[in-house]
């Protein structure tokens, strides 16, 4: 079965090799992004002017929604994640307090500018190159709001590319990341896509936004993974040393002399038994415990962060993945804000 993305895609492709001019499409298109982008600015102000007419926040966590699900090599599933992951944040059966004391009700902790349109977008016929520097805008529009700092919300890990990029290039700088994942997603061009949700740390790496970049639960690796880890310097954590590895990984010190520090969250660097709704179903994994501790022990200035890779149609039917994802995006925020 076709995706509606695919499809979108198709029909502007007829489009182009018709009559129609380009440079109609070509309008068509501009407007559709400057209204996407108008979106996430107009919001991101609103919540920004809040935040500070609250006072106190030097730093303000803002959840981004980025539904891409194309770049995925199995399933596309992550593209729905973003307001499943909203829905278990709020639920009822759980307080709104962090584990380390945050208030999540209060905007000056954890805010939202919604989503942005990708499919939409996707559907005027945008290419990816256009699409990921669409994406970076849309980080650094929520970035200009000081103290807002982005929480993105996957979609596929191909996300991981731009957002970094934004952050770096917003910040002039590079700066270290630690990325808990069961994949390294460094691929130079997975299946011949350069974007690829395989490859988004190669193209992170190749473009010098990273300093330091620390893989942590890896236990899907082949010899490219391995390669091109030793070629950018490469920090893999794999699980089958993980019970040596833990005193390390439980007190890390990033981001000293660089930017600050992102985090990127596959939701599959946990074990399935944890987390089951992804689409890369990998036994072996970290405790979620296990997560919490790397993160609640981390020393660092938290600049960014995503949570990717949740697939809300492989789920529970009680959306137990959601609630994994979802505290994740809570203890994240927890540590980002402050």
């Amino acid at each position: 079965m076709k995706s509606a993305g695919s499809m979108g895609i198709n029909y502007m492709q007829k489009l182009l090799t018709s009559n129609v001019p380009k440079e109609l499409v070509k309008k068509g298109q501009d407007r559709v992004v400057e209204a996407s982008l108008t979106l996430i600015r107009e919001r991101a102000k609103l919540k920004g002017e809040l935040v500070r007419g609250l006072g106190g926040a030097v730093a303000s966590t803002a959840l981004l929604g980025i539904p891409l699900g194309h770049n995925s090599s199995f399933l596309q599933g992550p593209a729905f994640a973003p307001p499943h992951i909203r829905e278990a944040i709020w639920c009822g059966s759980t307080n709104s307090t962090t584990e380390e004391g945050k208030v999540l009700d209060d905007q000056r902790v954890l805010t939202d500018v919604g989503d942005l349109p990708v499919q939409e977008l996707r559907d005027t016929g945008i290419d990816d190159d256009r699409l990921m520097s669409i994406v970076s805008e849309s980080v650094k529009l929520v970035m200009d709001e000081n103290p807002l700092r982005p929480l993105v919300l996957g979609g596929d890990h191909s996300i991981s590319y731009p957002v970094v990029r934004a952050v770096s290039e917003k910040l002039g700088g590079p700066i270290d990341i630690l990325h808990l994942d069961a994949h390294p997603d460094i691929y130079d061009a997975f299946e011949g896509n350069k974007y690829s949700h395989a490859s988004s740390f190669a193209r992170i790496m190749e473009g010098g936004y990273a300093r330091r970049l620390l893989q942590v639960g890896i236990r899907s690796i082949n010899i490219e993974g391995r390669e091109q880890g030793k070629r950018f310097g490469v920090e893999q954590y794999e699980m089958r040393t993980f019970s040596r590895d833990r005193q390390i990984l439980e007190n890390l010190k990033l981001g000293e002399g660089v930017k600050g520090v992102y985090i990127s969250v596959d939701v599959d660097c946990l074990d399935p038994a944890h987390a089951p709704g992804v689409s890369h179903i990998e036994p072996g994994g970290l405790s979620f415990r296990d997560v919490l501790n790397i993160l609640h022990n981390l020393q660092g200035n938290i600049v960014g962060a995503d949570v990717v890779e949740y697939n809300p149609q492989r789920d529970t039917a009680d959306g137990m993945t959601a609630m994994v994802a979802a505290k994740l995006v809570r203890e994240v925020a927890a540590r980002m804000s402050k």
